[in-house]
């Protein structure tokens, strides 16, 4: 007998709960037709991005050796955090490992027990976990709803400290925050607003910068969070603001204080990451072109809603059929994955279709016809 068995036995019990439920998650490598990845602008497999990368690795090693304030800091990180702030157009920039620290030393520094946090319902568990870190209150809010901000943040006591925090694209949803209108209510209401770039980084703006470039709203925005692993195709999240902010991060955010530095190449490969989405216009540009095919396709077969972005919630309603129709179509070569609870609501476990700038017309019209084949014979 073991000092763990009365665990083991909890935890048994709970496993088969979650199995019962159809919750059970497995991990499975990448096989078939990418629709699933945050690989949107495909950089993680861009020569000059690998090379990038291979090459700092040669020269600097694999490993950072110790946190940033430690003996893990280097040239080629403030390099980098100086050129996303430009990209950015913010005074400073600090990079963390993942975009969850990011979140979560953002959110966990700057907020206090006698805060007020006003937080979209649909927010990633990354902004839900920084909020506790905190100990602020959490104000939900209905996803999206922008008379509900209005009212709660102006029902708000005026000496409290008020956040507003969103993501601008939604990850599970694929739908857009409503900024301007959030940065008109901040303004009104003294709310500090922090926007989650991202599914929007690399993709929207002039530039590429994200959703806050696009809608023009970059100076009533407080901090952005832009995580580097999803269309930029490394790793890490950059945090973009002012300078005095990124300051205070050094000094009290917990997952950059005590956490290893991530490793030195990663710099290198985020560097020719941001080249490439400044240079390369046009390949976001395919990339909102195909979504848009996609997105027609799936809207005109009654199967999603248009969302207007690279992301297309494809809703099944239980867990069962969720990844029925997801086995079903990984049979067919589309790599495309069932998405239940917590993740989402009870209720509404769905596919997450994502879209790259490696499919053609002919795949995404192949793939669209398959789901509503697939969706047909699983429901009758």
């Amino acid at each position: 007998m073991s000092p763990w068995d009365g665990l083991e036995r909890r935890i048994r019990r709970e496993l088969d709960e979650i199995e019962n439920a159809g919750l059970r998650r497995r991990l499975h490598p990448p096989s078939g037709i990418d629709l699933s990845s945050n690989d949107y602008l495909l950089l993680s497999q861009h020569p000059l991005v690998k090379e990038a990368m291979a090459g700092a690795a040669r020269e600097d090693g694999c490993g950072s050796t110790g946190s940033r304030l430690l003996r893990g800091e280097r040239a080629a990180f403030r390099r980098v955090e100086e050129r996303f702030a430009r990209f950015k157009n913010a005074e400073a920039a600090l990079y963390f490992g993942s975009g969850y620290a990011a979140n979560l030393g953002v959110l966990g520094a700057f907020t206090e027990r006698t805060d007020l946090v006003f937080s979209d319902e649909r927010n990633h568990a990354s902004i839900l976990d920084g909020i506790r870190l905190g100990h602020a209150r959490r104000i939900k809010f209905p996803h999206r709803d922008v008379s509900a901000v209005a009212r709660l943040l102006r029902s708000a006591p005026r000496e409290a400290v008020k956040f507003l925090v969103t993501e601008s694209v939604f990850s599970m949803d694929g739908d857009r925050a409503p900024l301007a209108e959030y940065a008109s209510i901040a303004r009104e209401t003294d709310a500090t607003l922090i926007v989650d770039e991202a599914h929007a980084v690399g993709i929207y703006g002039d530039r590429g910068s994200g959703l806050v470039e696009e809608t023009g709203i970059h100076e009533a925005v407080f901090l952005t969070v832009n995580p580097a692993g999803k269309a930029l195709g490394v790793a890490g999240a950059f945090v973009g603001g002012p300078a005095w902010a990124i300051d205070y991060l050094v000094q009290r955010s917990r997952s950059f204080i005590f956490s290893t530095a991530p490793p030195p190449p990663v710099a290198a490969a985020l560097d020719a990451s941001l080249t490439i989405v400044e240079s390369e216009p046009g390949r976001r540009r395919d990339l909102r072109r195909r979504a848009e095919l996609m997105g027609n396709l799936l809207a005109e077969a009654g199967l999603a809603p248009r969302t207007g972005t690279q992301i297309t919630p494809v809703i099944l309603g239980s867990n069962e059929q969720a990844a029925s129709v997801a086995a079903e179509l990984q049979r067919e070569g589309f790599d495309v994955r069932a998405i239940r609870p917590p993740s989402v609501p009870q209720g509404s476990a769905r596919l997450r279709v994502s879209v790259n700038v490696g499919l053609d017309e002919q795949t995404i019209g192949s793939f669209a016809a398959s789901l509503r084949k697939t969706c047909f014979a699983v429901s009758s």
